[in-house]
């Protein structure tokens, strides 16, 4: 098992396959700055799908145990099923998921699931659609995400996860409405602070609806109780219902920062390292990648770079650090 200095394990990869969104939400890639004319990553600049699972390959054989598509959205990545076929083939990783706005899973759920792909984490920040709209930028109405909630679904891309952003004045005010929707619908709820990821989303601690507020809300409506953790490293405080009814979870990385059981590495799309999801640079593994490198000389490589890690934003945080202004940005990296 590789470790960091804070003898962390590396358990975790999660791998953005496009820098490039269908939406534009306002916490990760707002409408006024990723205009029509806003220049994302050549294709050619992309790791390609073989490069990707090699690298997973040798992350697996280093402890990693979790593998998680993101984006953008990844579901614009062309052929995406292939390779997620790829890496299904890949033996003891537990949990193999994808994070998508769910737009496209109409059409692309069952290739997925097909693929040997096991389930979806889906990002729907309110039920009310002119919040929702509000929030994505005007992309779309909530009716085409709930439309690609039933088709994974049908394709047995379960459980089902729910990731919904809160910020105060926004939509916090319809969390109760999303606890029931998931709750009746047996959909894995998950809130999270609004978080200061990336430079251009405009962040202030104003905005953020803390963890225990949001508890409290849903509590006061629909009884919770703590529940216990299901693995080292999960970064979500679990509740589940006292009727039984299923279970939420609160993602407090602003109030209740877990940097000290992070087990997270992310792979950008053009092949850049990242130990951090608030880090300000990255290490290239495209260079050795496409120079010639053994499987145990990226291997290497790469316990060098995660045995050398020290990061600890959350925990570190203040008003100042969170208005660095050259921190990567959420939708080149993923959450």
């Amino acid at each position: 098992m590789v470790q960091d200095t804070y003898n962390r394990p590396l358990q975790d990869l999660r791998i953005s396959v496009t820098d490039r969104c269908n939406f534009r939400c306002g916490y990760c890639m707002p409408a006024e700055i990723f205009g029509e004319a806003y220049q994302f990553l050549p294709n050619k600049q992309l790791l390609s799908f073989e490069e990707i699972t090699r690298v997973a390959k040798i992350m697996v054989g280093l402890g990693v145990r979790k593998l998680r598509l993101t984006g953008g959205e990844p579901l614009i990545r062309q052929e995406i099923e292939k390779l997620v076929a790829m890496l299904a083939e890949i033996d003891q990783v537990d949990d193999f998921a994808l994070t998508t706005n769910a737009y496209f899973l109409p059409q692309k759920a069952q290739a997925l699931a097909d693929a040997g792909l096991k389930r979806v984490t889906v990002s729907l920040d309110s039920l009310d659609d002119d919040i929702f709209r509000a929030m994505n930028g005007n992309k779309a109405g909530v009716e085409p995400v709930l439309k690609g909630l039933k088709a994974a679904e049908k394709a047995g891309l379960t459980p089902i996860k729910i990731n919904a952003v809160v910020k105060r004045g926004v939509n916090d005010h319809t969390l109760v409405d999303m606890a029931r929707f998931c709750k009746d619908n047996g959909y894995i709820l998950r809130f999270i602070e609004f978080m200061d990821v990336g430079t251009r989303n405009g962040w202030s601690m104003e905005h953020v609806v803390p963890a225990q507020e949001i508890i409290e809300q849903i509590d006061a409506v629909m009884p919770l109780e703590r529940t216990k953790q299901n693995y080292f490293g999960e970064v979500a405080y679990r509740y589940q219902y006292r009727d039984g009814g299923g279970e939420l979870g609160v993602i407090a990385s602003v109030t209740k920062p877990f940097c000290g059981s992070c087990t997270r590495l992310r792979l950008s799309p053009e092949g850049q390292l990242y130990t951090c999801l608030f880090a300000k640079k990255g290490t290239d593994l495209r260079e050795p990648l496409r120079a010639g490198a053994s499987d145990d000389e990226l291997k290497d490589f790469i316990t060098g770079m995660w045995s050398k890690r020290t990061d600890r934003y959350s925990e570190q945080r203040t008003e100042a650090s969170a208005n660095d202004d050259d921190r990567i940005e959420m939708y080149y990296i993923g959450g």
